[in-house]
């Protein structure tokens, strides 16, 4: 019995430890706490009308409305809440005749994706859906398997969905997920932001990142906070602890004041195991208790 417990109090501080040591890598590696806020860019003044309106406006924990009816990439009528059945979904809004940007933006999920140490299809599900109505479900199927081509082989494709739909739809989701764009009818392209959001399990907007290249460590703690700490480890959920979401920036920041909480946690551990096992020692050869 005492060989057991001693085997789970080290266990957890072992998890702690690497927790720790994985925050203050994370710090080094990330320069967390240090991101800046997307944007910037031109002076309104300077933007053509086209690009004025063209942003990510930020809807944390909007509902997205579920009823909504769109074409999976074999042609077949879906609801959108049948993608959302227990796990975190990642949302990335494209055009399929999108010459660079929307190419980059799931290529960058892609490669993301294929480091996070999660399973497509049974920890979390993906959303590809354009905003062109005039986009068919046949090109959403070619480029699924264009753009699906590096996925890892431990991911399951199946749970990677390329959806078209019509204007009524597209407007209510883009409108709940705060992704505005606009038509350019001289470039005879769309302007829009690039960025993907993770969605919990109920359809409510709980992450954004920016740009077409996403940090693993961002992504998988945005699905674990997003799924409820349902996936995921005994050490992410220390890490979780110790950091953050930056709505601001769209990344994760270290809190120090944790991490040194977490510090002080494991050395009292640490002491405590110590002492215990000192004191069993001593019992188990007889030394005599102090008076």
């Amino acid at each position: 019995m005492f060989r057991e417990r001693l085997s789970v109090l080290l266990s957890f501080r072992i998890a702690i430890f690497s927790a720790v040591l994985a925050c203050t890598s994370l710090a080094q590696a990330q320069g967390l706490g240090s991101g800046a806020a997307p944007g910037g860019g031109m002076p309104s003044n300077l933007m053509s009308p086209q690009l004025k309106d063209v942003r990510i406006e930020q809807k944390l924990n909007s509902q997205v409305p579920l009823n909504l009816s769109f074409r999976d990439e074999s042609g077949r009528a879906v609801s959108l809440g049948k993608y959302f059945s227990g796990r975190p979904v990642v949302l990335s809004l494209v055009y399929f005749n999108c010459p660079m940007l929307c190419p980059e933006v799931v290529q960058g999920m892609t490669k993301t994706l294929n480091i996070v140490k999660l399973n497509l299809g049974s920890d979390y599900e993906v959303l590809t859906v354009s905003f062109d109505p005039h986009d068919t479900p046949q090109a959403a199927a070619e480029k699924k398997q264009l753009w699906l081509a590096g996925l890892d082989k431990r991911d399951d494709p199946n749970a990677w969905h390329f959806l078209t739909g019509d204007q009524r739809a597209i407007t209510a989701l883009t409108q709940a997920v705060g992704f505005h764009y606009n038509w350019d009818p001289q470039q005879k392209l769309f302007a829009h932001a690039t960025g993907i959001m993770v969605l919990t399990p109920e359809g409510k907007v709980s992450k954004y990142f920016y740009g077409a290249d996403y940090s693993p460590t961002d992504l998988r703690f945005g699905l674990i906070d997003a799924s409820h700490a349902k996936i995921g480890s005994l050490v992410d959920e220390v890490l979780l602890f110790c950091c953050k979401y930056n709505a601001a920036s769209g990344k994760y920041d270290l809190l120090v004041s944790r991490l040194l909480a977490i510090g002080g946690t494991l050395t009292i551990l640490g002491l405590g195991t110590f002492l215990l096992i000192m004191f069993k020692v001593s019992a188990k050869r007889g030394t005599p208790s102090l008076p």
